[in-house]
């Protein structure tokens, strides 16, 4: 990036960097640390996300499903790894947990030790180790392909953040401070989405995988041109994919990446990534030079590792023939081979032929179909090897998904269509056990392994038959290009060309000398994709760009600041507010009918519940307390550096909370009569015997003045509620503690705030026309910036405007308000329904126990407060105009992947927004 570049435009066709430049970024990459013994005595709690497929420690199901493949063994196995790394104490595998009668019991437990605590654990908790962590999220007795999991995520992130929470406090023990998650790393679009959410509202690391990416299948799929985009889109959800990874990308510190080609090829698809950019901004970053508000994550290549446990000396043996560990007499019993070899060779009329090893899930992208016709289609190849498919388990096509169950029809047709019985093996079952012994059999027969896949994000099985001596043929596309370049083992080869696959095997097979070389090659440099080394990497570039951490902590007690009892003395009582180390004098008029109270002189002299009675009261007007230096309060604002607090309620303290989050504006923009009613109803059907233990929030996209001046003309006081989340989640404040902005979310959601820099781009890229917005200086704030919208159908929607945002690399949040007559721009992890998950943390309130109020349309973020652990009630007509236009355009997701289609926690009233209709409808989530 040049010093005058005021936009931070990708430039696609900009010349190479200088070598000023190139000799900067050197000295980045050089400055990296390598993780030692040093840290030996570090305590890092680091949680991992892996949300699809079956994921449990033993017996891994891998191929039982199209989401049940290489990342569930990855995963599984970098947990025990990084558990394992000193330094590091505890590790979670958060996933979905599952209670279908159709799956085994082990994926409905909470909870699995994969790896037991550290020897030399002190003493001071049995928490230590990696374990899976099950999640519940959706339906619970219902297995869900990955591509329908999205409306479920936010109930995911509300139930890993209570988990995560209680274990901080856990791993914190005696000192009282929470041990956050050093990292949170997201694997695959759906967790990264996952990941980038709970690291915005813990305000801690993230990191993120994409394993495969969503752009990049898109365009392989188009490549294959036998579905369009509109029909991709509607089979694979890609647009909601792509808009996962996008949200990943723009809130990770950093991406593991497994190889070079996957940055600039794969992720350099990407609006949120450039790779010129990045280094330019990385470099400028060095030099301490200003970024202008751009931002991007940085790429770290790291080799994915492998278990070598079961690779031992034997597999070092070439010399073995095949024929002194097989019989040709079928009849003889095979007591000295794997049962797996002799289903395997069972298939084959000639089993001493060298064996092409395929192993993968059923699915379309790895491929299968392009190797069997190349199989088929080649007489030298057929003539010297046979062909072993491993694809997954079956029992009945016919009763497998309808893409897995086409694919393993197609495998049978092409058989059959080619005569290649005895020639392909491609056993029904096989278990993870198995694995070892079928690289083992197709290195005694001097085989050859292959991996055709259309794109491979890492090449696991690639690095697992090398480690058993196999030379390998590869994708050209993806991991097993540098993993070759690393290796020295085999042939690259264009996917989608049957000949260059077949020649490629061709000349592995024939030609023994190049076959040893490529199998000592193998051998002698696998060391390099071990987990040690893998762990050591990984832990040495978090070390080096995941400094965030937490600048608060939660509420000291769990249940709340309890009310006072009636004898308690007040010197202990208030002993936060006698540390302020000033003498003070209150003059509050309560009004309470006829009757007022006056306290004044010595706090020690009067009733301790009275006196904060009263400060209760005077701060729930639209005055609030001043102190005013002396011995003395004044009516007027509270300073930031001043807090009245409200012994008897916290936000902790109530059964339950009300969200009033009801946009109701007319077409102007302005607020209806139909608030007024709605607070009122909603209040009312809390009920008059439960109003202390109901807690009542109010949540809009206004500013915090218009919500004042909303509900003084509603006849409400702002004391009314525990909170008021305004600017679309960019502030709250707490009226039990004075009319004030919590600075401590200010400073949590103000991460990585682009500011100044933001708000010049928007006013410009937000424009079809000069005048189409302009400031709304009234309703801006120190992290949201306003803009009067003046025709909501020349401006561009959200998604539209958010990609040319981050095309120039500024993260942030975009929510058309009042009726799309306002555009608000907020920090990237501001919004409302972030702010409620702060308030969670911060003052332990339980969202299991929220209920959120919403009309039937709303602001652009509308779709955002529906899902969740908390319950939403749907207002019938209680909305007359709302932003839903000003969304997305119709090339993208839809709401089908952000708000669940049934769910138990969201429910509309019958007829409107009635206290009798509002009360039926709390009975149905739950009265709680």
């Amino acid at each position: 990036m040049s010093e005058d570049l005021s936009e931070g435009e990708k430039e696609k066709g900009e010349s190479s960097l200088s070598d000023a430049s190139k000799e900067n970024i050197a000295r980045i990459n050089s400055d990296l640390q390598m993780w030692s013994e040093e840290n030996k005595d570090k305590r890092l709690y680091i949680v991992l996300i892996s949300l699809h497929g079956l994921v449990r420690g033993e017996n891994m199901e891998l191929g039982r499903d199209s989401d049940t493949g290489g990342q569930v063994k990855y995963v599984v196995e970098l947990a025990r790894a990084l558990a394992a790394t000193r330094g590091v104490y505890r590790v979670d595998l958060l996933t979905r947990q599952i209670s279908s009668p159709d799956l085994d019991w082990s994926y409905s437990e909470p909870t699995e030790m994969l790896t037991c605590p550290p020897s030399d654990d002190n003493g001071d908790g049995e928490s230590g180790g990696a374990y899976i962590v099950r999640i519940p999220s959706g339906p619970r007795d219902k297995y869900i392909h990955k591509e329908s999991l999205w409306p479920h995520i936010p109930e995911f992130v509300d139930g890993a953040l209570v988990h995560i929470t209680n274990m901080a406090k856990a791993l914190g023990g005696s000192t009282g401070d929470p041990m956050w998650p050093y990292v949170i790393h997201g694997h695959y679009a759906d967790a990264c989405e996952c990941a980038a959410m709970l690291a915005g509202a813990l305000g801690v690391p993230m990191v993120m995988t994409g394993h495969s990416l969503g752009r990049n299948k898109l365009e392989q799929l188009l490549k294959q041109g036998r579905l369009s985009k509109e029909d991709i889109n509607r089979s694979y959800h890609i647009m909601r994919r792509v808009e996962g990874e996008e949200l990943g990308l723009d809130a990770a510190e950093m991406v593991v990446t497994s190889t070079r080609q996957e940055v600039e090829e794969q992720w350099g698809l990407y609006d949120g990534f450039d790779v010129k950019l990045e280094r330019k901004l990385r470099a400028r970053s060095r030099r301490g030079v200003s970024c202008l508000g751009r931002y991007m994550p940085r790429m770290a290549v790291i080799p994915p590792g492998m278990d070598f446990s079961h690779v031992t000396s034997q597999d070092m043996d070439t010399d073995t023939d095949i024929a002194s560990l097989i019989s040709f007499d079928r009849n003889q019993a095979k007591r000295d081979i794997p049962p797996i070899w002799a289903e395997v060779m069972r298939f084959f009329t000639n089993p001493h032929k060298p064996m092409i090893l395929a192993l993968s899930r059923p699915d379309p992208k790895k491929n299968v179909t392009t190797l069997l016709k190349a199989f088929g289609e080649c007489r030298p190849l057929r003539e010297l090897a046979n062909l072993t498919l491993i694809l997954g388990n079956r029992d009945d096509i016919e009763t497998m998904p309808i893409s897995t169950a086409s694919l393993l029809t197609t495998v049978l047709k092409l058989i059959d269509k080619y005569d290649l019985y005895g020639q392909v093996a491609y056993p029904k079952h096989h278990r993870q056990a198995d694995v070892p012994e079928i690289y083992r059999l197709a290195a005694k027969t001097k085989g050859v392994f292959i991996n055709p896949a259309l794109v491979e994000p890492f090449g696991l099985t690639v690095i697992e038959a090398s480690a058993y001596g196999l030379p390998v043929v590869a994708t050209k596309n993806g991991g097993p290009v540098d993993i070759l370049k690393a290796l020295n083992n085999g042939l690259l080869v264009d996917p989608h060309d049957d000949m260059a696959i077949a020649d490629a095997l061709l000349k592995l097979v024939a030609d023994k000398a190049l076959w040893t070389e490529c199998r000592k090659n193998g051998r002698k440099n696998i060391h390099r994709f071990s987990w040690p080394e893998h762990c050591k990497n990984y832990l040495s570039h978090a070390a080096h760009c995941c400094n965030r951490r937490p600048s608060w902590r939660p509420a000291p007690h769990a249940t709340g600041r309890p009310a006072l009892p009636e004898n308690e003395p007040l010197t202990d009582s208030l002993r936060d507010i006698l540390d302020l180390s000033i003498r003070f004098s209150v003059d509050v008029k309560l009004n309470c009918g006829t009757d007022s109270v006056r306290l004044s002189g010595d706090p020690t002299a009067a009733n301790p519940q009275q006196l904060l009675d009263a400060m209760y009261k005077a701060a729930g007007t639209t005055e609030s307390l001043l102190y005013n230096g002396g011995n003395a309060f004044q009516r007027g604002s509270v300073p930031r550096s001043l807090t009245i607090v409200n012994s008897r309620w916290n936000l902790n303290d109530r059964k339950r909370h009300f969200v009033i989050a009801v946009d109701c504006f007319d077409e102007f923009g302005k607020f209806t009569k139909n608030l007024s009613d709605i607070i009122q109803n909603v209040m009312a059907a809390a009920g008059s015997d439960d109003r202390g233990r109901t807690g009542f929030l109010f949540s809009t996209g206004c500013s915090l003045g218009e919500v004042i001046e909303a509900l003084r003309s509603c006849h409400v006081e702002p004391g009314e509620f525990d909170g008021l989340i305004c600017g679309s989640g960019s502030v709250v404040c707490y009226p039990w503690k004075g009319i004030g902005d919590d600075m401590e979310y200010g400073a949590h959601v103000g991460y990585r705030w682009p500011g100044e820099n933001a708000r010049t781009a928007v006013e410009r890229l937000a424009a079809v026309e000069g005048d189409d917005v302009a400031d709304d200086v009234e309703a801006c704030g120190s992290h949201c910036y306003a803009y009067a919208v003046k025709d909501g159908g020349k401006v561009p929607r959200v998604d539209d405007l958010r990609q040319r945002l981050r095309m120039r690399a500024l993260r942030c949040n975009l929510v058309y308000t009042r009726a799309g007559t306002r555009l608000n721009v907020v920090p990237l992890f501001a919004s409302r329904d972030m702010a409620l998950r702060y308030l969670s943390i911060r003052w332990g309130m339980d969202l299991s126990k929220t209920v959120v109020f919403v009309g039937e349309k709303g602001d652009t973020d509308y779709e955002s407060l529906l899902p969740g652990l908390h319950k939403t009630i749907i207002l019938k007509d209680a909305v007359e105009h709302g932003s839903e236009k000003l969304v997305r355009g119709s090339g993208s997701y839809q709401r089908e992947d952000v708000v669940p289609c049934e769910s138990p926690n969201i429910v509309s009233t019958e007829l409107g927004y009635a206290t009798h209709d509002i009360s039926i409808a709390l009975d149905k989530v739950g009265h709680m």
